[in-house]
């Protein structure tokens, strides 16, 4: 560490057999947030997770849950909060193939010394979140990998943790079913509103289902931020390559890209003597409402607005949720922002963040 801090680089002490998985890692995640951590093999992300759960001790810093430092925890203690609290679906499904579906579900709840009766009715409600009603009774190896995947994320559901923790775990599924899954998890996170941190070295399926996304590279976190402060302002060359081939149009949103309402003007109104007025007036929230081909919501993704912006030369109108107009976007900016850069703004850091639910320092 001593080294680190003097600026020894990491390649040179794994020479010497020394590997410093994770460097200065600091971050925290807020209650009910998807929090997606990305990056290529070797980069310290799945190490990272093992120590938000205990599986492994930061030399140094601290790692603070539900106002609790896992860190200074007893051994008891530390396997209570990952029995009760943190939940963990892994890449690998991790089922007994000697145990039932129902079981597998149920055995988290096992563990915790829940009565059969109790834990077999929460297994049958995390089951049926998960897509899986009616085959409680079938056996791991009679269902395909994406719904043993669910069986695994079942588990993690039946013991109605805070935390869920996400080791790539759609990476070993095909692609249809991987979106398939993603799918799933979003629509339980409406509902449920759980706290996950999502490891995945996809950055399609990370800006799919992060509500913000740490980009990191030989141990060390180089980017916090939304998925639109990734793709607009990458912090270095290493996360624009990233980025480049990732699809715009599904990431960037109406809210991301629209002008000031007050941009948009009306034509030059006709005085009494027949004469044109010099200039153009701003319209009223009302007219731009009026004339836009059509009005949506901040979070709408940018694919949507092709279709109204190529029939008309009126911008599409955005609202908030209240209906009050929020900004436009003429059809020269969406064509503008598809293909080149927006204007670089700071990307959010970490440091500039609330403490939340989950906070670590490693």
């Amino acid at each position: 560490m001593q080294r680190l801090e003097k600026g020894v680089d990491r390649d040179e002490l794994r020479a010497e057999g020394t590997t410093a998985a994770v460097i200065d890692a600091s971050f925290s995640v807020e209650p009910g947030q998807i929090f997606v951590v990305m990056g290529l093999s070797g980069s310290g992300k799945s190490t990272l997770l093992r120590m938000l759960n205990g599986l492994l001790e930061p030399t140094a810093g601290h790692v603070r849950f539900d106002g609790q430092d896992l860190t200074e925890l007893a051994p008891a203690e530390l396997r209570a909060v990952r029995s009760q609290k943190i939940s963990m679906v892994f890449q690998h499904f991790a089922l007994f193939p000697h145990r039932s579906v129902l079981e597998n579900a149920g055995y988290g709840l096992e563990v915790q010394g829940v009565p059969r009766a109790e834990r077999e009715r929460r297994a049958l409600e995390a089951l049926e979140l998960a897509g899986l009603a009616g085959w409680e009774k079938s056996w791991p190896d009679e269902l395909s990998g994406g719904m043993q995947q669910r069986v695994g994320l079942a588990r993690a559901l039946a013991t109605d943790a805070d935390l869920l923790l996400m080791d790539e775990s759609f990476s070993a599924l095909d692609p249809l079913i991987r979106r398939d899954m993603q799918d799933q998890l979003l629509e339980l996170q409406k509902r449920l509103k759980k706290t996950i941190v999502f490891i995945t070295h996809d950055l399609n399926e990370a800006m799919r289902l992060g509500d913000r996304i740490a980009v990191m590279r030989d141990g060390r976190i180089v980017q916090i931020g939304t998925s639109e402060d990734i793709l607009v302002t990458p912090a270095n060359d290493y996360v624009a390559s990233f980025t480049q081939d990732v699809d715009r149009s599904r990431v960037l949103t109406a809210g991301a890209i629209m002008a000031d309402a007050d941009t948009v003007t009306a034509a030059p109104a006709a005085t009494k003597s027949g004469e044109k007025s010099l200039g153009k007036a701003a319209r009223t929230e009302r007219e731009i409402l009026d004339a836009a081909p059509a009005v949506v919501g901040a979070d709408t993704p940018i694919i949507e607005l092709f279709t109204p912006c190529a029939t008309s030369t009126e911008p599409v109108a955005v609202t908030d949720a209240a209906g009050k107009l929020v900004g436009v976007v003429p059809r020269e900016r969406l064509l503008a922002v598809l293909g080149e850069p927006m204007s670089p703004a700071a990307p959010r850091d970490a440091a500039d963040e609330d403490e939340g639910k989950v906070s670590a320092h490693a």
